[in-house]
Order: structure tokens, then sequence, then C-alpha cells
């Protein structure tokens, strides 16, 4: 085990980025056209980062799985993003968003991190407004904020339930205007299935051609990851059916550390599950808690309509344990308490597996067109999924798997152990501890990819002698012929279970024992089943068609691979985290009123974990994570 080097920089917390910026040595205009940067990744952070970059005089290549750029998840994203403008005259400022997000992630964040996102979170509300992003406005036609969970003040920028929508058209105006100018050059429909690693630097890239099967390599001088989370390892997620660890899993087996991903979120206002034929779930915004109150029936022999159903009969439960937060409690907090009263049996629905959000206060205290002018296409979209008017009846929402806070680990300049590979947005693990606030997703991958990444990069090209390399070089042969037997691996098998199918079974396993709740000895369960599951999936699975040309299947195999190798190190690191933090919580360590207790004696650190082989224990790194502007306390949202 090492001890992990985070290069932050010295001096007080309000100018360590402004001095790093400082003394990082850069490289002149002339010379950046004499770069070329790979950007794997086109949501928020890899098309910030991408634009960013190009604009700055680098050559950048730019991949995509899907067939546009403006596909990528991040699309979906819709209550809003954080900044610390104060507009309302609330309280806010850098400092309060700083402390939020730092105690929202249960104290298990860099404080270093953690200012500069929101030092920087100002001008990213600039950026996207010059670009022209449509937020909403006040009567005074400011920009108009909300609230969101875990904060006491106003802070969130939002475009009705759009935001990711508008956010990601903005960026992506910017990298089409350097796709014009030849200074990007798109690749879309193109996965990244391999890293290539030259003299202990990340220096290229192999990847599939979806639409020929057609295996492809490129080299640069330094490579960038923004491919998002892997939350789609529990089968059932809010996240787009394709997000996937796949680019991630595959930098990590050539060296680059993975940190604590053990650290999942559950987000607690999701439509809920209908029945095995679903693939994916359905996020409702969290923004939609500012309005709506959370509720189930007080007798779990409840058979009343939600509406006739009297105030004196409701358990407002959320109101009732926090009655300083309310309705506003972080995700973790939110989703936990759902779990409970739904195990106490006084959960909604077919399934007894949902509590209610209701609208009813608020349409009759602000009126129904004020309600739809905030939440609109929100509940259109709740009606044409359930067929339930949310104007009418209450909705019915469950915790779904949402975000990981986990990711590839990262120093202070977004790079990973492996040199030149940086890692931005939900990718790495940096900036939110073992829990995301709600808003702060788009914020961090704006913020990596248009203000840290642009001066850090610069710093690692003008501090490093790197050789020209192309495509003959035997690493991106070799790279080539390892990509190649592993997709003939998979071909080879011809069992008779679907991809899907055995995805279903290794997410139902992680969802029961890796969840909202974990002990040891489901914990125990799991990492005894994952290898049985994996064994068979080698052996009996079943990919129709071929790789040579466009196969979804094949696609999807390599995916759930990758997710069955990845789960084992997931489960691992909830194994030997013994407390509860966040999102990651162990039954065995709460307090009396059925909260998280950390152990900040022994786990204040993060986790990172090296590849040591398919079904060999991983070797653990830890970075300490040191607390100087910020009481490390027990969390609490009463």
């Amino acid at each position: 085990m090492t001890v992990l080097d985070s290069k932050i920089p010295g001096g007080s917390l309000e100018k360590k980025w402004d001095q790093h910026k400082f003394d990082l040595k850069l490289v002149n205009p002339a010379n950046k056209r004499k770069f070329n940067v790979i950007v794997v990744g086109t949501g928020l952070a890899g098309a910030s980062a991408a634009a960013s970059l190009a604009e700055l005089g680098y050559n950048v290549q730019n991949f995509c799985f899907q067939d546009s750029p403006r596909r990528a998840h991040s699309i979906a994203a819709q209550g809003g993003i954080n900044a610390a403008k104060n507009y309302p005259n609330d309280g806010d400022s850098v400092y309060r968003l700083f402390y939020d997000t730092v105690k929202g992630g249960d104290f298990r964040a860099r404080e270093a991190n953690v200012y500069r996102l929101a030092q920087v979170s100002n001008n990213i509300i600039d950026q996207c407004v010059a670009q022209g992003v449509p937020f909403a406005r006040d009567y005074g036609g400011l920009l108009d904020n909300r609230s969101f969970g875990g904060a006491q003040v106003s802070r969130t920028f939002y475009a009705r339930g759009q935001t990711g929508q508008q956010l990601l058209l903005g960026a992506y105006s910017a990298l089409s205007r350097q796709i014009g100018e030849g200074n990007v050059t798109m690749f879309p429909r193109r996965e990244m299935l391999e890293l290539v690693v030259i003299d202990e630097k990340a220096r290229g890239i192999v990847c599939r051609n979806l639409i020929s099967g057609e295996l492809e390599s490129y080299t640069a001088d330094a490579v960038v990851l923004a491919t998002g989370g892997y939350g789609n390892v529990f089968y059932l997620s809010t996240n787009a059916m394709a997000s996937n660890v796949t680019a991630a899993w595959r930098a990590h087996k050539q060296g680059a550390y993975f940190a604590n991903p053990c650290y999942t979120q559950i987000h607690p206002t999701c439509i809920p599950v209908s029945g095995d034929h679903q693939s994916k779930l359905t996020l409702m915004s969290e923004s939609l808690r500012n309005d709506g109150r959370v509720w189930v029936p007080n007798d779990p022999n409840e058979t009343r309509k939600p509406n006739d159903i009297p105030e004196s009969d409701r358990d407002y439960y959320l109101e009732r344990r926090y009655p300083s937060f309310g309705n506003l409690v972080p995700r973790d907090v939110a989703s936990r308490n759902a779990k409970i009263v739904c195990d106490e049996g006084k959960g909604v629905g077919t399934t007894k597996q949902a509590v209610y959000l209701d609208f009813g206060d608020a349409i009759n205290r602000m009126g129904k067109d004020t309600v739809a002018a905030k939440y609109g296409n929100l509940f259109d979209m709740y009606h044409h999924i359930t067929d339930e008017d949310p104007y009418k009846v209450p909705m019915r929402i469950f915790p779904a798997l949402h975000y990981t806070m986990g990711g590839l680990w990262v120093d202070y300049n977004l790079m990973s152990n492996i040199p030149g590979l940086f890692v931005l947005g939900e990718a790495n693990f940096s900036d939110h501890g073992a829990n995301r606030l709600g808003a702060s997703a788009l914020m961090q991958g704006l913020a990596d990819g248009y203000f840290v990444l642009p001066s850090t990069i610069g710093g690692y090209f003008a501090g490093t002698e790197l050789e020209t390399v192309n495509t003959d070089h035997q690493a991106v042969k070799d790279s080539e012929n390892e990509t190649q037997t592993r997709v003939g691996k998979l071909m080879s098998v011809k069992g008779n279970r679907s991809v899907d199918d055995y995805h279903k079974q290794l997410g139902k396993l992680l969802w029961e024992n890796c969840g909202m709740g974990r002990n040891e000895q489901g914990l125990k369960k799991a990492m005894e089943e994952i290898p049985k599951i994996r064994d068979e999936f080698w052996q009996n699975v079943k990919i129709p068609g071929s790789d040579k040309d466009f196969n979804q299947e094949i696609e999807k195999a390599g995916r759930v691979a990758d997710y069955l190798e990845f789960a084992e190190v997931m489960v691992n690191d909830a194994l030997q985290r013994e407390e509860s933090c966040g999102g990651h919580f162990r039954e065995e360590h709460q307090t009396e009123e059925g909260e998280a207790k950390r152990n900040d004696e022994d786990f204040t650190y993060a986790a990172a974990w090296e590849f040591n082989g398919v079904g060999k224990e991983p070797t653990l790194h830890k970075e300490p994570l040191t607390f100087e502007h910020v009481k490390l306390t027990q969390r609490s949202y009463k």
C-alpha cells in the first residue's frame, strides 16, 4: 500500500487555485498547435473540455459512441446547476456552497477540490449565459434560483426541467464551432475499448467503429476520459441504457487506480418499478421536492385513494424527522427514509414500494398555472409514463440508482496516477465525497471542462518530455491484438442465455446486497456469487450476429463483461469500509436514530484500488483526507 499524493498546493484555501494556476508552467500559443489531445465523451465535461482545449489552440480528437455529441446522457439532467452568486440575497456565498458540499458528501471529499468547485461556479453561469442558455428569470429580469436538497439557500439555476439539455446545447455549440474551424475532429459511433500506455504515459486509445465493427487506433500526447459513471452495473438505474463503465475500467486494468467505487447514490425521486419488463427507470427531478410534500399513510393497511386520506391519517415523515430541512434533506437521507417506511409496510401502490409526492398544497397556494410554469414538462412526462395526472393525484416515487461518486482516482490537476491520463466529471471521484448534492453534477462537469483542465493540461505538457508516437508503435499493435482477442472470445461462446439476462441477474444481486442498505453478510454473499455469474457468462452467453458489422449485442456483451469484473471491486470496497457515510450505508454502523455513523478515526481517506488481475484481490492505496476549515461532525439535517 502506498499513500497517494493528491498534489494539493499549499497556501490559504481561498488562494490555492489562483496561486496554483500562476505556478503552473505555460505553453505559448504558437506551441499549443503542436500538441494532440484525445477526449473521450461529449457530455458536459467532455464537450466543454474539447471545445475549450481547441479554443486554446490544441488539436483535439473527440470520441463518442452516440450518433451525435448532443445525445450524451448529460442531456437528461433536469433540475438545475448550483452556483454561489447569491442573487436571492439569502446568505449564500462561495464558502457556504463549499461547506454544504463537504457536509453533503459526509466529509469524505477533499477540501481543496470542493472549494475550487464552489469558486468557479459563478464563472460557469456567466459562461452559459454568454452561450445563450435560457435560464429562468424572475420578475425583474434577473436569473432565478430555486432550492435543492442539502441546502437552506436558493442557489440552483435552472431552465424548467430541461437544464441538462440546455447546458449541453451550449457546450455543443462551442464544440461545433471548433469542429467547423477544423480544431476538433469528431468521431461519433466509436466506443473506446482500450487505453494505450507507452513509457508509462497515456498516449492513445483503441476503439470499435460501431457501424463497421472495425477496430481503430488513435494516438495523442494526452488522453482525457469524460465517460460518465457506472450506475448501470445495477441494471435498473436512471442512466441511459448505453451508459457504462468500460472506458474507465479498461484504464483501470492498465494501471489507473479506481477510487471509492462503493459510493453510489440512490435518487429518492424516481418513478417506481412497475414490472420485470423494464430496462431502465425514470428520474423525476429533485426540484420537485421544493413544493411537493412526501408522505405515506399512517396505517399500513390503508386502502383509500390518496386524496381521500385526511391529513390526520398521513405521515409526512421527512417533515416529522427533519424539521429544519424537511423535504429538502440530501438524497441519501431521503432515500433511506423512503426505504424505512416501505419496510414498515406503509408503502403505496400495487407493489407497496413507493411513497407519495403530493402537490396539492402547492397548487392550492400558488395556483396550477404557477406550478405548471415551474414543473410542467416533468408533470407531463410523469402523466405520459404512468397515465396518472399529478395535478389531480399525488405522484408515486421510490429511490433508484442514479449517480456514482466513485471513479478513477485523480489528483488536484485531474490527472490519474497514469501520467497524461486526465479524468473529468462523473468518471472521476474527486468532488462529491460519499454523497452528491443535487444540481452539483452539472457544476462539476462544466468546472472540470471549462476552467480546470485547460490550465492543468498545459502544465503537464510544459513539464513533460513526450516522444512522437503513431499507430505503428508496437504498444498500439499489442493493444489492438488484446482487444481483438477479447472480442473474439466473446463471439466464440455461442451459449444459450442473453446478455440482458446476465445483466439483470448481476443487477438484482447488487441491489439487494450493495444498494441502499448493506451489511457484512450480504456483501460476502455478493462476493461469492459474482464470480459464479461471471464464469457462467463466459461459458453460456449468447451473442447473435457478427462482430464485423453493426451489432448492439456485442456492444452490450463487452460492457456487461466489464461490469462482472468491476462489481467485485465495488463490493470489496463496501466490505472494507466499516462505517456508514453518505450513499454507503452499512447497517452495522448507524446511530440510535438510524442515521449514518462514520468512523473518522479509521476511514477518513479515499480508497484507491490497484488492479491485480480478474478475480484477484486488488491492492488498496489510501489518500488521507485532512479537514482544516470544516470541523468533522456527525451530519445533522434536523
